[in-house]
């Protein structure tokens, strides 16, 4: 792929990997249609002024995709950036956006924008919404005013952070929302309007197993330290506190995993039942605290009762801050494949604010 020359259109390639956006069918809808059909079915893409390369790269639905997907795509995205692309549209299943816009995001240190976007409506349907943010998108991706924000998610003309984007909603077009820090922005007129900027981005780099891991913005000394990478990928379960439940299962759950995500109940609180085994795991694996709501920070210092963050905190849990519990699972695994040691990902996490992706 030649690289963009100096007055030319700008370049974006596209990587379709299915989902809802791609199902026709009877009798149930399936991943059939290819990135190239897609693009053929967008009004106004022809004229958009852009330059667009096309891969068809997957063909599964959301709930499919598995981290081995996403490591070649990252490995595909960064050959197409070092060729001369200005910017990168994924298109994909709704299921898992939230989770592999946020990989993206952690493997993507240059400053060229990839966009992730979808439908929630497939192409047999009407109203079908998966035309107009695939042009949104690619509005997005070629434009300036998106460059240095990272990995987005563009959606119902919303443009959001990877690291705030959460679906919300099982069936709506509007399912995407960012409910910690709000949309970067909005597609209006064709064009991306940034009204809120993340403070900092937090990059692993790479791909898992050949990461150097840093913020974009120096904090301190708290570079995560890395040895050398597993042979394989690791392991990480993530554990939601529910009503009732005494843990029983937690140490029979814990025992082959490599790294444990805790979505505990409001600020980051766990049952008193629950102490003994967390404390166990937290001495074999990292155990990260995070909140099953999906919004706001895990607490350090308020509540003092068993199974309160400040007591979990104390027995060796790692605090995930704003990261949400599948968020922080992703960037925990990131780690874990890179061979970041149990120091270097407390300082890790110390480092992402949440807000920034």
């Amino acid at each position: 792929m030649p690289s963009t020359t100096p007055g030319s259109p700008p370049r974006v390639t596209l990587f379709g990997l299915g989902g809802t956006i791609a199902m026709t069918g009877t009798g149930g809808v399936v991943p059939s249609l290819s990135a190239e059909q897609l693009v053929a079915a967008v009004p106004g893409l022809a004229g958009a002024g852009v330059e667009l390369d096309v891969v068809s790269f997957r063909s599964r639905p959301g709930a499919a995709v598995t981290f081995a997907d996403l490591t070649e795509l990252a490995g595909a995205v960064r050959e197409s950036l070092a060729a001369g692309t200005q910017g990168v549209v994924v298109t994909q299943g709704t299921d898992t956006i939230e989770e592999t816009a946020y990989l993206l995001d952690l493997l993507r240190t240059g400053t060229a924008p990839i966009v992730v976007t979808g439908a929630m409506r497939n192409p047999t349907l009407a109203g079908a919404d998966g035309p107009a943010n695939l042009l949104a998108a690619v509005q997005v991706a070629a434009s300036p005013h998106a460059a240095g924000l990272g990995c987005l998610v563009v959606f119902a003309d919303e443009i959001h952070a990877a690291g705030r984007v959460r679906k919300s909603h099982a069936t709506s077009p509007g399912t995407f929302v960012s409910p910690t820090g709000g949309p970067l922005g909005y597609v209006v007129e064709g064009s991306p309007v940034i009204v809120n900027r993340p403070a900092r981005r937090y990059t692993i780099g790479a791909a898992p197993g050949q990461p150097t891991a840093l913020p974009r913005e120096p904090v301190g000394d708290a570079h995560p330290r890395h040895n050398p990478a597993p042979a394989a990928l690791p392991r990480v379960g993530l554990y939601t506190a529910t009503l009732g439940d005494d843990a029983a299962l937690l140490p029979r759950f814990t025992e082959d995993l490599d790294g444990l995500v805790v979505a505990g109940f409001g600020a980051g609180h766990v049952p008193d039942t629950w102490v003994p085994a967390l404390t166990e795991a937290a001495a074999r694996i990292p155990v990260v605290l995070a909140s099953r709501t999906g919004a706001g920070p895990v607490l350090s210092g308020t509540y003092g009762f068993p199974g309160s963050e400040r007591d979990l905190l104390s027995r060796g849990l790692i605090r995930a801050g704003f990261l949400d519990s599948v968020k922080a699972r992703i960037l925990l695994h990131c780690l874990l494949a890179a061979g970041t040691d149990r120091a270097g990902i407390a300082a890790a996490f110390a480092t992402v604010d949440g807000l920034g992706g």
